[in-house]
């Protein structure tokens, strides 16, 4: 089963991290106000990015590291990885 890094872009231009094996199911929950206790306070209003993974454990290692970085650093790493998707849809 794949799993998948998200980003969700939040009120107040705040961006929020997290993984599921599904995230269309995991985005509801946050917009319902089900998800995360931030996603209830920010509430989510678009799906930012999403990153396929091989597995739980490879899915989690990449928040953490995501998790870790300053929003700053989050915002430029979040630039890069929507060009580079967009160059492979185009190629």
């Amino acid at each position: 089963m794949s799993w998948f890094l998200y980003v969700l872009e939040c009120r107040g231009g705040s961006l929020y991290t997290g993984i599921s094996n599904n995230v269309d199911k995991r985005y509801a929950a946050h917009v319902a106000g089900k998800g995360a206790r931030y996603t209830r306070s920010f509430p989510p209003e678009r799906i930012a990015l999403v990153l396929p993974f091989a597995d739980k454990g490879a899915a989690l290692r990449a928040e953490l590291a995501v998790k870790a970085m300053s929003a700053a650093q989050k915002r430029a790493w979040l630039a890069q990885q929507v060009i580079s998707q967009a160059n492979q849809s185009t190629q």
